[in-house]
């Protein structure tokens, strides 16, 4: 049953590790860690991805801070409460890990495959310079009736594609995990630069119940 479910939320990344480990949580006595990644993309530009993973899988006391390491799992979410409100935090769940000597090319270095359902309806909109752009939340279900909600976002055709979407369709993605930075208001006077994580799709699918 939960292999079979785990099937639908599929992520391999492969990058420079960024930071030291610090701890997250823990469950049953396994303690989790959070490290961030930076994996390139093929403009050279990076992304930096958090990762979650299990004392179990690596030595978190140590810092592996510019070794490059090759991770499978999935793209989860929570809510994390504070300043009176839920922020959804994402990051990815890290199942297997390995050491590797180098990058490879930028086109193998992020992978995500997501097999969902629309949440909310998508949001279209068009750039100054004309270009179009679809927003998707979606919910990809896991065991034990919890679901992650995983914002996505489509460029061009695809994004003309999902604009028609309705909230319950079930759809299959591909792309990859990009960060994005942004500034916060907070107050008429504070701002706080944030990251906010989504999938830029590249291959969208809608399935027929």
């Amino acid at each position: 049953m939960s292999d079979k479910i785990i099937e639908n939320n599929q992520v391999t990344i492969m990058g420079e590790i960024a930071s030291p480990f610090f701890f997250s949580h823990e469950v049953y006595g396994e303690g989790f860690y959070m490290v961030d990644v930076n994996v390139k993309r093929l403009s050279n530009s990076e992304d930096r991805i958090p990762l979650m993973i299990s004392e179990r899988l690596i030595d978190v006391s140590q810092d592996y801070t510019g070794e490059f390491i090759m991770v499978s799992g999935q793209f989860r979410s929570y809510n994390r409460h504070d300043e009176f409100k839920n922020r959804l935090v994402l990051s990815v769940f890290v199942r297997e890990v390995s050491f590797v000597e180098e990058e490879l090319d930028g086109a193998k270095t992020n992978n995500i495959f997501l097999d969902g359902y629309i949440c909310k309806l998508p949001v279209y909109r068009k750039t100054p310079l004309g270009r179009e752009i679809a927003d998707l939340l979606l919910a990809v279900n896991r065991p034990y009736g919890k679901s992650d909600y995983i914002p996505c976002i489509c460029w061009g055709r695809n994004a003309r594609f999902a604009s028609s979407f309705e909230v319950g369709e079930h759809v299959q993605i591909i792309g990859r995990i990009q960060s994005r930075e942004y500034v916060k208001k907070l107050t008429e006077t504070e701002t706080e630069k944030r990251v906010a994580y989504e999938v830029s799709v590249s291959k969208l699918e809608c399935l027929q119940e």
